[in-house]
């Protein structure tokens, strides 16, 4: 459905200044029997805690994100507490904004400074004497490792002033990776482990805590899996991997990657590469270049990486433009462009009848949510089928683009959008010190 002019006095933008619920005991308990309970049915799940003798909520949780699963696995790991969770506002309209305020939740746009947030944690923590809980990465990991994570996580510690736990959980990713989303029955292992407690978010450094906070939510489900053995039978458990190995490491080629069933090969130089059950990948002939996913993942990354140095990186595309204002639909706003190169990234479209000109310089982006094929289950939706999509935020809407005319680009940009914040922030760095009279480092 289009929003023109007339559909603007309609259209409520989320309030995110409403304070959060306590978790109910009634819509926790429906959850845990309908929504948690059977999600993990079927599935061995080992539950690891480490430094975490008397600790007890109120605490401040950040757990890795990889799949929808982390969700009913993040309850089963704190049982038999509940915790206030802070989802991200695409979520809260999947769901339903009147559930998940009395599950506790506590509504976000992705990569958005929002002041509320921090309040809101606080006061669930005063008030409510809750675990408080987090996914920094902020979206799901595309090789099952650790995806960017903000530098203000340090002084958001300090700011909550409760103990500090990160949950790893594995075998989310290897049972429905974002690009392959039928969910398979494979173990799960969940490890709460205590970083910091009260008294040192207080006596350590913002840098400190962020440095116990990045070891600690470092992991790899590829490893796990091989190191426990799973088997993955699954006969089609290499279909859309492609979205994330894009490039070819034969043929330097980008984007003529494709995947089928346990294969996955290159339409440029015809190489070819299978996937076996413990998720590596073995070439049909010749060299097998990268064995272990991430390990391809990370040469893309590298190459990325050069290219926004270098002054060479260029994204264009003609995108289709849906807005999220709210978390009870999306609004089509017909084509718009999106530009992006090392400088920042350009938006130009119609919304709601206005012009619209976005541009976020490097350092304002610290990155952005990408989703493959979505939405997942299209039977459930009449209106708004997007496939693969980027999602941009300003603080009052969000805006959803799905590139046309071309393939398997979204992880690049994703990929780059990061590259260049780095660079951004390097360059302020050494401006900084250029002057204040300081030596830039060689």
């Amino acid at each position: 459905m289009e929003a023109g002019k007339n559909d603007m006095e309609e259209i409520k933008r989320y309030d995110f200044s409403k304070k959060p619920k306590k978790p109910s005991v009634f819509w926790m308990t429906l959850a845990r029997l309908f929504a948690i309970e059977p999600r993990l049915r079927g599935r061995k799940l080992t539950r690891v805690k480490i430094g975490m003798e008397g600790i007890k909520p109120p605490y401040f949780l950040l757990a890795t994100h990889a799949s929808m699963l982390d969700y009913p696995a993040m309850y089963k790991a704190i049982a038999p507490h509940n915790a206030n969770n802070v989802v991200a506002i695409d979520a809260v309209r999947d769901v339903g904004d009147f559930f998940m305020r009395r599950l506790g939740c506590i509504c976000k746009r992705k990569f958005v400074k929002d002041y509320h947030l921090i309040r809101h944690m606080r006061y669930c923590a005063e008030k409510y004497k809750d675990i408080v809980c987090v996914y920094p990465e902020a979206r799901y990991s595309f090789d099952g490792t650790t995806s960017f994570l903000p530098d203000s996580l340090g002084k958001m510690c300090k700011v909550m002033k409760i103990p500090v736990v990160v949950l790893r959980i594995y075998g989310t990713f290897i049972s429905a990776p974002q690009w392959n989303k039928p969910e398979q029955k494979l173990p799960l292992r969940t490890e709460l482990e205590l970083v910091a407690t009260a008294e040192e978010t207080q006596t350590l450094s913002a840098k400190e805590l962020n440095a116990r906070i990045r070891k600690a939510m470092a992991r790899d489900d590829y490893a796990y899996q091989k190191e426990y053995k799973i088997r993955n039978p699954y006969p089609r458990r290499a279909d859309g991997l492609h979205a994330i190995l894009y490039q070819c490491p034969h043929c330097k080629t980008e984007f003529q990657m494709d995947s089928a069933g346990t294969r996955l090969w290159c339409n440029a130089c015809k190489k070819q590469w299978e996937m076996d059950e413990f998720g590596e990948l073995h070439a049909q002939e010749g060299e097998t270049e990268f064995p272990h996913i991430p390990d391809w993942v990370k040469w893309e990354r590298e190459n990325v990486r050069a290219e926004v140095r270098s002054g060479a990186y260029r994204f264009e595309s003609e995108v289709t433009v849906h807005t999220l204002p709210n978390a009870k639909r999306f609004y089509d706003q017909g084509m718009g462009k999106l530009e992006q190169t090392a400088e920042g990234t350009h938006l130009t479209c119609t919304a709601y009848g206005e012009k619209v000109d976005l541009f976020w310089t490097g350092a304002e982006l610290e990155s952005v949510h990408i989703e493959y094929d979505y939405p997942f289950r299209k039977k459930k939706y009449k209106h708004n089928i997007f496939g693969d999509s980027i999602d941009i935020s300003i603080k009052d809407d969000s805006f959803w683009l799905h590139p046309v005319g071309l393939r398997d680009q979204i992880t690049k940009v994703s990929f780059a959008t990061e590259e260049i914040y780095f660079l951004a922030c390097e360059r302020a760095r050494a401006a900084s010190k250029a002057e204040s009279g300081q030596p830039s480092p060689e």
